[in-house]
């Protein structure tokens, strides 16, 4: 919830939405953008797993993958998954904190008497994807020869809505402002009986994520962090962006007013689009772009933020808006 002051006075960043990805100088904010930054900077040349391995098939499916996880599950089925929360959430600091990313009032009890109504629009989503999961050479969507981003994502929609349905996680979810409860959730549509290629698939990632060595470093000290991250070099201008097969159409970013230099606003389309971040224009990809904020006070680390452009809107300003 905001405010978030750490992420504001270190690297100047408005942008309300989690997770962002610092990688030195550079922060790379929304899921999508920081999976491609993640793929390109760790790549599965020098040892690491890869979001997009290889189908059976011999086919590359990295952009309906990248489709599936951004234009799939992380819009219509999310939409699903948090119509599923609680009331008791919607009735505390957290749901008028939403109210303002949203950009209109939320009313709790209207919200509880839709539950029964996006339950249904879950199943109608578990329905659309149960064929994915006939008689597969592999376990794993897409065919792929071990999980890959698609699964990754829907495997996270569906255990968080199964949680969060059942009022699990939400006294962590509102800071404290409601008890958990452990209801039905979502089972009364998502089991083994009503939709077997799904839930199989499911408790298949589910294992595959159990046996996983875990690499993770939990609250590393905040000091060392911002230590290394001053210390790091910024990326050069032929590495600033990720890799595209094309750069953009120099004449077409001209007759939008988008060149190096110019004061623009970066806003997501759905929502959060009252938190604009605003800064200079660095540098542009058909797929991404990266900007300067603009700052009111000196900040921790000279950071450039880079936003997609799926799912963003930017646009000029006829003056700093800070």
């Amino acid at each position: 919830m905001m405010p978030r002051p750490i992420i504001k006075d270190t690297f100047g960043l408005t942008y309300r939405k989690i997770p962002v990805l610092a990688i030195g100088k550079e922060v790379y904010c929304d899921t999508s953008l920081i999976c491609e930054a993640l793929e390109h900077f760790f790549p599965e040349s020098e040892g690491y797993q890869t979001l997009y391995p290889p189908a059976a098939d011999g086919r590359n499916y990295r952009p309906m993958i990248r489709g599936f996880a951004s234009y799939w599950t992380d819009r219509p089925l999310f939409r699903v998954t948090t119509g599923l929360i609680p009331a008791s959430v919607w009735r505390t600091s957290f749901g008028e904190d939403r109210a303002g990313l949203i950009g209109h009032k939320l009313d709790p009890d209207k919200l509880e008497k839709k539950l029964p109504e996006n339950m249904s629009r879950l199943d109608m989503q578990l329905s659309m994807i149960e064929p994915l999961f006939d008689a597969k050479d592999t376990p794993w969507i897409f065919s792929t020869s071990s999980p890959s981003l698609a699964d990754v994502s829907l495997y996270y929609q569906l255990s968080w809505g199964s949680d969060i349905a059942a009022g699990r996680l939400i006294d962590n979810l509102t800071a404290g402002g409601t008890q958990d409860t452990n209801t039905e959730g979502i089972k009364a549509v998502f089991n083994a009986q009503r939709y077997p290629g799904v839930y199989q698939w499911y408790k298949t990632f589910e294992r595959y994520v159990e046996n996983l060595a875990s690499t993770e470093t939990k609250d590393p000290d905040f000091a060392n962090v911002l230590k290394e991250a001053k210390k790091s070099p910024s990326l050069g201008r032929r590495s600033l962006l990720l890799p595209t097969p094309r750069n953009t159409v120099d004449e077409l970013d001209r007759k939008c007013g988008l060149v190096e230099g110019a004061v623009v606003s970066v806003a997501p389309d759905d929502t959060g689009r009252n938190d604009p971040t605003v800064g200079t224009l660095v540098a542009m990809s058909p797929e991404e772009v990266v900007i300067r904020p603009l700052v009111e006070k000196p900040v921790e680390v000279d950071a450039r933020m880079h936003f997609p452009r799926l799912g963003f809107v930017v646009r000029l300003v006829d003056r700093p808006k800070i």
